[in-house]
């Protein structure tokens, strides 16, 4: 157990343990990085290491895995069955209080980890206080206080909060900021952290690790879900082909319709299924995902790279649809899956968003 668990970055996770080995690590880390490229995973590591206590001996710092220091934190691994317990917990109080309590988690006395909060799922200013009060405590067992967020996704006052905080932060504390788009951050923010990119793998290394991780996989789907999860190791070791394929089929019956089917009968009849609530959010947020997948593969048939199609158990149609389509209907329809976005943003009726969406484009000629 230790950094070499860690799989790919190589150059990234010796980075990290030089700046340990020199007791000089920064007070605030953005961790960038694709879906499932174990940002939060390394962010645990680095709390572990920074708090073991029972370092293996070697050149670089490392952690044990074994110490009760290292096993409080691994209680926080499983970010998913974690965030859901403190959800439900929630749920269980009383609508009076439950008004006032946010969503952190925390397995260890030094370690808090604070994940984007329901229903809007983003960080609240109400979260960052809690940091902002608990971090000039010294730590209670480890040498260091970690605090992680999970997500760039902040309400304005929130991230002005975590501003403050950042410009004189104790010696002790360090705070990680997970993200998949730097940029969302606010650059008073970004300069006052430093970043380290997660890279994506290539799918020659992520089929090669689910050849030995998953070898009750058909040698088609490893090949496939190593194309689709865009070099991310998590997100491919926990790729649900099922209900991929399934908002793919939606995704093409949204695409299509937008290329003016007269009949849009299976769009209604499909966009019905979007509902409110977040099990309706992460559907359509897997839809748009798939779409935007879809369009860049018709891109590559359209720029002469079929090689580089990753849906490749149905290139035969990509390449269909794709000679009906050309470069400027495929930019529209980028800009109206992101205006879609936007509109999930402000809790626009979801069905409502995606039959607009077919309505306002203007098929394009090839």
């Amino acid at each position: 157990m230790g950094f070499s668990d860690f799989i790919g970055n190589a150059e990234t996770v010796r980075r990290v343990r030089e700046m340990l080995a020199r007791d000089r690590f920064p007070h605030g880390i953005i961790l960038s990085g694709p879906e499932g490229s174990g940002k939060y995973l390394f962010a645990q590591m680095i709390a572990k290491a920074m708090n073991c206590q029972n370092p293996p001996s070697g050149p670089l710092p490392d952690f044990c895995g074994a110490c009760p220091s290292c096993v409080e934190i691994a209680g926080a691994d499983d970010f998913e069955s974690k965030f859901e317990e403190a959800v439900e917990a929630r749920e269980a109080l009383r609508d009076v209080d439950k008004k006032d309590t946010r969503i952190f988690l925390q397995t260890h006395p030094d370690v808090l980890i604070i994940p984007p909060d329901p229903p809007q799922l983003m960080i609240k200013v109400d979260q960052v206080r809690h940091v902002i009060a608990n971090i000039y405590k010294r730590p209670r067992m480890g040498r260091h206080s970690v605090f992680i967020f999970t997500t760039s996704a902040m309400m304005k006052e929130a991230a002005n909060s975590l501003l403050k905080v950042l410009e004189e932060p104790p010696g002790y504390a360090i705070l990680f900021l997970l993200t998949t788009n730097p940029g969302e951050f606010l650059p008073t923010i970004r300069s006052r952290c430093i970043t380290l990119q997660l890279a994506p793998l290539k799918t020659a290394e992520i089929e090669s690790l689910l050849a030995n991780l998953k070898f009750d996989w058909p040698a088609s789907t490893r090949s496939l879900v190593a194309r689709l999860s865009d070099g991310a190791v998590g997100r491919a070791l926990a790729f649900d082909l099922q209900s991929y394929t399934a908002a793919r089929k939606d995704a093409l019956v949204l695409l299509t319709s937008a290329l003016g089917t007269e009949d849009h009968s299976f769009l209604f009849r499909m966009t019905e299924t979007y509902r409110a609530g977040a099990e309706g959010k992460a559907k359509t947020d897997q839809l748009l995902r798939v779409a935007y997948g879809l369009l860049q593969d018709f891109l590559y048939v359209k720029s002469g790279m079929p090689q580089s199609i990753r849906n490749t158990d149905i290139s035969t149609e990509i390449t269909k649809l794709a000679a009906n389509l050309d470069f400027d209907w495929i930019t529209l329809a980028t800009q109206r899956l992101s205006e879609v976005e936007s509109g999930m943003r402000r809790n626009v009726l979801r069905s409502l968003s995606l039959d607009s969406f077919a309505a306002a484009m203007d098929r394009q000629p090839a």
